[in-house]
């Protein structure tokens, strides 16, 4: 199955910024259809493993997503569900 357009560059802005070494994306917009903010775009789930959240509270590796991914917001993006973790918290 593609992966649809937004989700996409999701994956390429992340990618760019954050060089994961496992990344997914999920669209969860459609169980979030009809609410207010759907209009604004979409619900994604992000989980992500990089070693660039090493040291880094929770927090801060969700602003860094956040970050990498700004010009989406608002056009295409309302919702991020962010999992973020290093390759020591998965092995």
């Amino acid at each position: 199955m593609s992966e649809n357009p937004l989700a996409a560059e999701i994956r390429t802005a992340i990618e760019r910024e954050l060089a994961p070494t496992s990344i997914e994306i999920f669209d969860d917009s459609a169980r979030h259809a009809g609410h207010a903010g759907a209009r604004e775009g979409g619900h994604f789930r992000v989980t992500l493993v990089s070693t660039a959240f090493e040291g880094r509270p929770q927090l801060e590796r969700h602003r860094m997503v956040y970050a990498a991914v700004a010009p989406l917001m608002g056009r295409g993006i309302h919702a991020l569900n962010i999992v973020a973790r290093t390759p020591e918290e998965v092995s």
